[in-house]
């Protein structure tokens, strides 16, 4: 397995190669666990790891967990977010504040597998940019969880032209190159494969192992699935049309004028030549609600998505706060590092 690591500036230690970016919202009982978990997988490989948790507003006792796991373990950095800014946000912070030159993502509530990791890496290793994990044998219900995640994973890769059996699968790796400029909005972190698909990296799916929720409660329903759809139409514009939004506006409004100019025309002969009464017939209204209505609505809501996209981008404006940065403890303190302490202790005391 061949890792490519950061080069060392003079007085710094080395960054992580493999960074393992982890959202927590709520996950009390799943910290410590998935911590031991992720050691377990991941100190027989020979890497050197660290673990990004993002706090994303947690108001169960998540907070003080993560506090004491980063006061008891070293490569544990902790960032905590102002309150709730949502799963994408999160993993945008993790994203961020990852050192690693391969960057892992995954759910915290211990139904993702660290085992599954190092596989993950050495597939990407093979010369890939991005390997999505396949909940191949998912431990959800069939109604409310699978059946909604099929039919997204079915619409998601007919729309984009990435093909993946899961996109809603959290545990995927990338290569630090192909994820660092990427911004995230909205529900956008699980289109993340198809947007840098459409970049031309290069992607590959693995089967995943995936287990039942032990603690705390799920954070998914089917409210979410409408977001979603929303943000898939703004992914297809993104990858479709960005660059050349006439061809989207000009199609939708041929589409809508079209009609309703016919429409228009007809009612118009009519009036004229055979002498109807316009004021009582509903498709003079239907004609007018065609050419005007629909185009602007349309046309509003596209501009607007691009405005915002836009402002974030250009004033380089973040999608989250973080709150307080919690930097892992060395497990061997440099002479200048415990100078600092001493000092910081001396002027606290």
């Amino acid at each position: 397995m061949n890792v490519t690591v950061l080069p060392q500036q003079a007085g710094q230690r080395p960054a992580p190669p493999v960074s393992i970016v982890i959202p927590i919202f709520n996950e009390v009982d799943n910290v410590q666990p998935l911590y031991q978990k992720l050691r377990a997988a991941m100190e027989p490989t020979g890497y050197t790891w660290e673990v990004v948790f993002v706090n994303d507003g947690s108001t169960d006792g998540s907070t003080a967990a993560l506090r004491k796991l980063h006061a008891e373990q070293a490569g544990v950095r902790v960032v905590e977010l102002r309150r709730n800014f949502g799963q994408t946000a999160a993993m945008a912070a993790g994203f961020d504040h990852a050192a690693g030159e391969i960057i892992v993502a995954m759910d915290g509530d211990l139904q993702n597998d660290p085992k599954d990791i190092p596989r993950l890496i050495e597939k990407l290793n093979e010369g890939y940019d991005v390997v999505s994990g396949w909940r191949a044998n998912r431990q959800d219900g069939f109604w409310l969880r699978r059946l909604p995640s099929r039919m997204a994973n079915w619409l998601i890769s007919r729309t984009t032209g990435t093909f993946l059996h899961d996109y809603g699968c959290t545990l995927k790796a990338y290569r630090r190159d192909v994820i660092q400029d990427l911004k995230l909005y909205g529900e956008m972190h699980r289109f993340i494969p198809a947007l840098l698909g459409g970049n031309g990296a290069r992607i590959a799916e693995l089967p995943v192992t995936h287990h039942a929720r032990c603690y705390g409660r799920s954070k998914y329903g089917i409210a979410r699935t409408i977001r979603v759809l929303l943000d898939l139409i703004l992914v297809k514009f993104s990858l479709s049309f960005l660059t050349k939004p006439l061809q989207i506006f000009g199609l939708v409004g041929l589409l809508a004028f079209l009609p309703g100019a016919a429409i228009c025309a007809y009612l118009v002969f009519a009036r004229i030549f055979l002498s109807q009464n316009l004021a009582d017939r509903p498709l003079f209204l239907l004609g007018i609600l065609l050419t005007v209505v629909g185009t602007q609505f349309v046309s509003m809501g596209i501009l607007a998505e691009i405005q915002i996209r836009t402002y974030h981008e250009s004033s380089n404006k973040p999608t989250y706060l973080v709150r307080e940065l919690l930097e892992p403890r060395s497990p061997h303190p440099t002479t200048h590092e415990r100078k600092t302490l001493a000092e910081r202790e001396a002027h606290t005391a």
